[in-house]
């Protein structure tokens, strides 16, 4: 190993968007924005915005590429077992984390799924996510999922004209709070609600296919990945999602709950492609987490990461990158920790390719 064995500190890496939000991630994470459309922080991102060379690639807070970094030690950062399986590059880490801020409603769009990513974006990957809500104004909500079968002709004239009211009315408006939990597979359309604050795990990618580009400030044909809306449309699910189906997708962990192990953020459904769970030790205990790559945000307090390697102290607003090298470690302190980390058992399944 040549890498850090370490916790490494990342800097913030907030960027223009086509929505707007930004003040809590701004507030959490100590910065001074000035643009009120950065309502997104990529945490620890090894991947870059669609179309875009570096745009949304995170820096180490010594200004190295942790995509750079990754790919030149896969083992350190990654584990000697993924590092030597088919990951889709050599910088790839299994998960993108994100800090969304949502100061409008974002439009209704879908991600495509692994089998569509493969045949028409030549990536391993898709995009199924999930977010763990941090806050979220009162009334606040998220849209997921058609609550009655819509048909693609339909769905098409109703994208055309923009007709935002046809297409809400007919999605399942879901309320939220903070501490809820909820997985988005690939297909399903859907829509982060105004004024949810959350992280989002996801597959490491930036695919989209907006249904509701008039509610932005992008257009048609920046919505349909290049591909044209004929081919597109075939990654959007235009089944409903039953009242059952929607709350296999949900999981809570309450704002003060603390626990001596990692607390389950999101359903079981979501293990073979991301893992989100909060770390909060009582007083007096500690919280261990299995060794693996990791990305770590500190929602609050003070405490330190500690393992066999070392130890480093963390405070609120603070992001880290956690090397596999870093081993089976611990929480200690008064500290509330997000932790994402890729899927169980990651990438086994993912291209089947073996690497010497």
């Amino acid at each position: 190993m040549t890498g850090p064995t370490l916790p490494v500190r990342m800097a913030p890496n907030t960027f223009e968007h086509f929505y707007r939000g930004g003040a809590r991630i701004a507030e959490l994470r100590g910065l001074t924005l000035d643009s009120d459309h950065r309502p997104e922080e990529w945490l620890a991102a090894t991947v870059a915005r669609f179309g875009e060379d570096e745009v949304g690639l995170a820096r180490t807070q010594d200004g190295d590429l942790l995509r750079d970094l990754v790919a030149k030690d896969p083992r350190t950062w990654v584990g000697d077992d993924p590092a030597r399986l088919g990951r889709a590059s050599d910088s790839d880490t299994g998960v993108l984390v994100k800090l969304l801020d949502a100061a409008q409603r974002l439009p209704v769009h879908v991600h495509p799924d692994r089998e569509f990513a493969r045949r028409h974006l030549g990536c391993d990957y898709g995009k199924t996510e999930a977010w763990y809500v941090l806050a979220a104004d009162e009334d606040a909500a998220v849209y997921l999922g058609w609550s009655d079968d819509v048909r693609p002709e339909e769905l098409a004239e109703r994208r055309d004209a923009q007709d935002s009211d046809w297409m809400l009315a007919r999605m399942n408006r879901v309320p939220v709070r903070r501490g809820d939990g909820i997985l988005v597979p690939a297909g399903l359309a859907h829509a982060l609600g105004e004024g949810v604050f959350v992280v989002e795990a996801q597959e490491p990618t930036d695919f989209s296919i907006v249904l509701e580009w008039s509610v932005t400030t992008s257009s048609r044909e920046d919505s349909h990945l290049g591909l044209g809306f004929d081919t597109a449309m075939r990654a959007v699910t235009h089944h409903a999602l039953a009242l059952a189906g929607l709350e296999n997708l949900r999981a809570h962990v309450p704002a003060t709950a603390e626990s001596s192990g990692p607390m389950r953020c999101l359903p079981e459904a979501a293990d073979p492609f991301f893992r989100i769970d909060v770390l909060a030790p009582p007083e007096g205990e500690t919280c261990p987490v299995p060794g693996g790559y990791a990305v770590a945000l500190v929602l609050d307090g003070t405490g330190s990461l500690v393992s066999e390697r070392g130890e480093v102290d963390v405070r609120r607003g603070e992001v880290l990158a956690v090397p596999a090298a870093f081993g089976d470690w611990q929480l200690r302190g008064r500290a509330r920790v997000v932790l994402s980390r890729p899927g169980q058992g990651w990438p086994v399944g993912l291209t089947g390719e073996v690497r010497p």
